[in-house]
């Protein structure tokens, strides 16, 4: 059983909306349908904005058992009790943020359609590794492409690090177990994924997938969620099963 440090998926990327009520309404059938992380991405907000939803979130996901992100701002996944943030690539350094912040908040960072940069963010203490756009993306038109071979590639990298890390551990004796039980970092992907593309993107790799407009925008938010979880096997497990208890 493959043990990951986020939980497959259907990941939930909220849209820009400034109406709280509506916004803790969809979260709630997302979750409903199946959806089993959330991060909240306010580009467009004001500080004052983004903390006051921050604030409405975080408690509504634990009672939801949906794992909750901020994008961009670890300290305020901190200050509001979030599970984790996700950064992008002006968004700090991933190593400092996971000095500064300890070992228990789950950082995601965006790979975009690099490799190497992915390498470097897994060494510098990332639980999930994004790339993305996927497909073309009505949130982020200008967006890099990645292609879908990207992901198992990806997937083959974060088990091989795993690995590693294992490895060194048990040999160094700060581990009692081998290196095949070690959790790994997720595969991410994002951009573009409606509930239709969710099962191309589920077999070429990913562990989970970030839906922004194909989740939140549908007519039917809960049908949309089951549909975009409904590829992903039940094989894989977290390794924090107190995230959904």
């Amino acid at each position: 059983m493959t043990t990951l440090r986020f939980p497959s998926g259907l990941y939930g990327v909220t849209p820009e909306w400034d109406d709280t009520d509506r916004l803790l309404d969809a979260v709630r059938a997302a979750a409903a349908g199946g959806m089993r992380a959330l991060q909240l991405r306010r580009k467009n907000a004001t500080p004052e904005q983004r903390a006051a939803q921050a604030r409405a979130l975080a408690p509504l996901c634990r009672e939801l058992g949906v794992v909750f992100l901020i994008n961009d701002h670890w300290r305020l996944a901190l200050d509001v009790g979030a599970d984790g943030a996700h950064l992008g690539r002006d968004d700090g350094d991933l190593a400092q943020a996971r000095a500064d912040a300890g070992p228990n908040l789950i950082l995601g960072a965006s790979c975009y359609n690099e490799l190497d940069r992915a390498r470097q963010l897994l060494d510098a203490g990332a639980d999930y590794i994004a790339f993305g756009a996927v497909f073309s993306s009505p949130t982020k038109p200008q967006a890099v492409q990645a292609p879908l071979s990207l992901l198992a590639q990806a997937r083959e990298l974060a088990t091989r690090h795993a690995a590693e890390q294992g490895a060194t551990a048990f040999a160094a004796g700060t581990s009692a177990q081998p290196s095949s039980t070690v959790a790994r970092a997720a595969v991410v992907a994002i951009g573009g994924i409606t509930p239709a593309l969710a099962p191309q993107v589920a077999q070429a790799g990913a562990d989970s997938i970030a839906v922004i407009t194909g989740l939140f925008e549908a007519p039917d938010i809960k049908a949309a969620a089951q549909a975009c979880a409904a590829p992903f096997p039940s094989s894989c497990r977290d390794a924090d099963a107190s995230f959904f208890s």
